[in-house]
């Protein structure tokens, strides 16, 4: 997995850029995969130890979403099932469903790029998370946005 140093008392919105940039590349990977592009990162102490892009068509699997990926990938890595120490980075607010699976890993940190007003967790409201998660939205809000719009407008395009 990658590494990158944040020195201390970096400012932490451009680690969380960064991060997200990353997760982008995830959802790039979704897009060229003709799945709906969406790509997750979990970073534990400056360390990727988890990273997943939406595989549902691939896998004929609706629980296959980017971040259920990443939550497996990173309880693979470091070796158990909680993720405290640990940020999630996704490029669209998570569902219901990865918000609930956010809540048993007991992540520490989940931020987003942009938000999903019909099937993000927050049109359910925020218990759904962890109560010592913390949540940063609209991170490089634009381009993860631009990404889901492409590709529902080549879809519809192509119908």
């Amino acid at each position: 997995m990658s590494f990158y140093n944040f020195s201390e008392g970096e400012n932490p919105a451009a680690e969380d850029e960064h991060y997200m940039g990353l997760a982008l590349q995830e959802a790039q990977k979704a897009y060229d995969a003709d799945e709906i592009p969406i790509g997750a990162i979990i970073v534990c102490k400056g360390r990727i130890v988890g990273r997943g892009y939406n595989l549902t068509e691939q896998l004929n699997d609706v629980t296959a979403h980017a971040e259920m990926q990443a939550f497996t990938a990173a309880a693979q890595t470091l070796g158990g099932k909680y993720l405290r120490d640990c940020t999630l980075y996704v490029t669209i607010e998570p569902c219901v469903m990865c918000a609930g699976a956010s809540y048993w890993t007991q992540i520490g940190k989940i931020v987003y790029g942009a938000n999903e007003p019909k099937r993000g967790c927050l049109s359910k409201g925020v218990a759904l998370l962890h109560p010592k998660t913390t949540l940063i939205s609209n991170v490089l809000a634009v381009p993860c946005a631009e990404l889901m719009t492409k590709f529902f407008q080549n879809k519809r395009g192509q119908s």
